[in-house]
């Protein structure tokens, strides 16, 4: 089974969305947004912080030119709190039909995208410890965003990188 790096360079192949979910009034449930903030913060492009209303972002996200489109958030799935998954729009329809905190499920936005144009959905999902009132993450969460934020960054420049050296589609045939 390929670990995270390796799954997440497929989508760093061609021009990558991150998009940040979640309410940052309940403590880990903040995690998407927290880290699409450091991200943003630290120069990565194309990063949306979403929050509660990712639907309203859907649209131009599905016409913007994206290859990928990665959500960020912290969601329950059974595994030890910080714990990672990464899953694709159909994975994501099976695992959260439609009981969601948002008011669209992440299953139903990912299908929605990917019937709009070429644009793939994916989740960077990570187990919540805690979804208390309060704005701060648990120390667990904050260790996952940080070492989240330096992985997903070093792609990100990567593929700058790899872009600037690539000529246009146009000027290869």
């Amino acid at each position: 089974m390929p670990d995270l790096r390796e799954q997440l360079q497929s989508c760093f192949a061609g021009r990558v969305c991150l998009m940040g979910l979640g309410n940052i009034d309940y403590g880990d449930d903040g995690f998407g947004v927290r880290l699409a903030e450091a991200l943003a913060a630290a120069g990565v492009p194309d990063v949306v912080v979403a929050g509660t209303t990712p639907d309203r972002f859907i649209g131009r996200m599905a016409n913007g030119g994206f290859d990928s489109l990665i959500f960020l958030d912290a969601v329950e799935f059974g595994g030890a709190p910080g714990s990672v998954v990464f899953l694709n729009a159909g994975e994501m329809a099976a695992r959260f039909p439609q009981i969601s905190t948002h008011k669209i499920s992440l299953g139903v936005l990912a299908q929605w995208v990917e019937a709009s144009g070429p644009t793939r959905a994916w989740l960077l999902g990570v187990q919540p410890q805690s979804l208390k009132p309060g704005a701060l993450l648990t120390t667990t969460m904050q260790s996952t965003l940080d070492a989240l934020a330096g992985l997903l960054g070093e792609m990100a420049a990567c593929a700058s990188a790899d872009s600037a050296i690539r000529p246009p589609q146009s000027a290869i045939a």
